[in-house]
């Protein structure tokens, strides 16, 4: 090899580019071709006299032909893309091009092997604003959304963001209909990892329509909406995804559709439903929460008040450990308000597991934040619940704190629904009648006894 290398060099400048390109297939025809390919870049590299026209010619020759599969072996070819570019980075500023294709072909090899951050960060490393040759908007994004899908999948959702970012700057420069729905997914998915889970519900039920999806996948967007439903903050917004997600047929066949229509239903969830809901989570969506220092000092203060009552508290928490124990305890609070007109401090704590204290800072924000419709009795430590809900479950209007944006009825409970409407129409009928007979045209006669 390094006498025809040395033969070759010698020829006129014209010729070289086709002699050293014949060498590729004979190399590569080797059973390991791994030694003559770096013996080869490494003279179109680092021999002055083979020429930087030459070196590019060949060397983007033999990424073509590396990129087309001209060695099967996946752990030959991944050894040999690295020695190529171990080889040609010191010089990248001659040789951009092809040390951008050696890379993303390298990040395919690692992607395959499911080593997504590795295969994200040799991406990261390529160059979008190349001198040698105009890199599109679109191809920059189709980049950028792949680093983002590859860093989502070991759970890298804050640099993953950071590239998300760049790419909805750019999304506007396409109309591939396939990368604009890669972009959406990674809408949804950067949402769910940001704990915005009900902008994410409402994304992952967008995706689910979509029939140029997968079947399969659009189910899978499906249970990835119900999930972070949820997970979602309790209160009317939830209760309008609630309700969409209920009403699709395609939910009754999803392992989370007992759990679903327990929540749209207003039901309160037992440990054991939660425990198998729990199984499905990613890490993600089982994050640990803290308490903020005024609630645990709030919390702190309440429980003192209890010292002087005969009955112990039966719980010591202060406050939900998990983004799913806090989306569990603000529905079994909002369940509770549809079955009880009060309830005492100690009886929220019971049910919710719960200090009386760490019970009532939990009502009192959601209050505040008019997701829970009531008022808080401190001197007798009850809670009031607001009674008049029949048409106005959803609406969110709390303790005086003015009207929250009008949700969609939710249609539950159905018998409430029911009975508001035969009032209704039993009212219309009497107002009817009167109507008439004041006008003279209906007579009311005396019953026969």
């Amino acid at each position: 090899m390094e006498s025809k290398l040395a033969q070759y060099s010698a020829l006129p400048q014209k010729d070289k580019g086709l002699a050293f390109i014949s060498l590729i297939p004979e190399v590569l025809a080797q059973t390991d071709p791994a030694r003559d390919i770096h013996t080869l870049v490494d003279t179109l590299i680092n021999h002055d006299n083979v020429g930087l026209v030459v070196g590019r010619q060949v060397l983007s020759e033999l990424v073509k032909v590396l990129g087309e599969g001209a060695i099967q072996d996946h752990d030959l070819r991944k050894r040999v893309v690295e020695e190529t570019l171990a080889t040609v980075l010191p010089r990248i500023v001659s040789y951009e091009e092809q040390v951008n294709g050696l890379k993303f072909q390298l990040a395919d090899l690692l992607e395959s092997e499911e080593e997504w951050s590795e295969a994200a960060r040799v991406l990261m490393s390529t160059s979008m604003e190349s001198g040698q040759r105009s890199v599109s908007d679109s191809d920059k994004l189709r980049v950028y959304i792949r680093i983002v899908r590859l860093l989502l999948e070991d759970e890298e959702s804050v640099q993953a963001e950071t590239y998300y970012n760049r790419a909805a700057l750019l999304v506007h420069s396409t109309t591939d209909r396939e990368v604009i729905l890669q972009f959406k997914l990674c809408q949804a998915r950067i949402s769910d990892y940001n704990r915005k889970f009900l902008e994410a519900a409402g994304r992952y039920h967008e995706l689910s329509y979509i029939g140029e999806i997968d079947e399969e996948e659009r189910r899978h967007m499906l249970t990835a909406a119900v999930t972070c439903a949820v997970l979602a903050p309790a209160g009317p917004n939830r209760s309008r995804v609630l309700a969409s997600l209920y009403r699709d047929e395609r939910s009754a066949d999803l392992s989370t559709y007992n759990i679903l229509s327990k929540m749209f239903l207003d039901h309160i969830l037992r440990p054991t439903e939660i425990k198998e809901f729990e199984q499905i989570l990613k890490p993600h969506q089982l994050a640990k929460v803290a308490i903020s220092s005024n609630d645990r000092l709030a919390s702190a203060g309440n429980n003192d008040s209890y010292n002087d009552d005969n009955e112990p508290a039966t719980s010591t928490r202060t406050g939900p450990s998990t983004v799913l124990d806090r989306a569990v305890m603000e529905h079994n609070l909002l369940a509770s308000s549809k079955i009880y007109n009060n309830i005492t401090f100690r009886g929220l704590g019971n049910l919710l597991d719960l200090t009386p204290g760490a019970a009532e800072t939990m009502a009192r924000k959601m209050i505040e934040q008019g997701r829970l419709r009531g008022t808080i009795d401190q001197v007798d430590k009850i809670i009031w619940f607001e009674s008049d809900r029949e048409e106005d479950d959803a609406q969110g209007r709390a303790g005086g704190l003015g009207e929250v944006e009008e949700a969609e009825d939710t249609g539950a409970p159905f018998t409430k629904r029911w009975d508001a409407q035969i009032r209704l129409t039993a009212a219309n009928a009497e107002s009817i009648v009167q109507h008439l007979i004041e006008r003279g045209l209906v007579q009311i006669t005396a019953p026969v006894v």
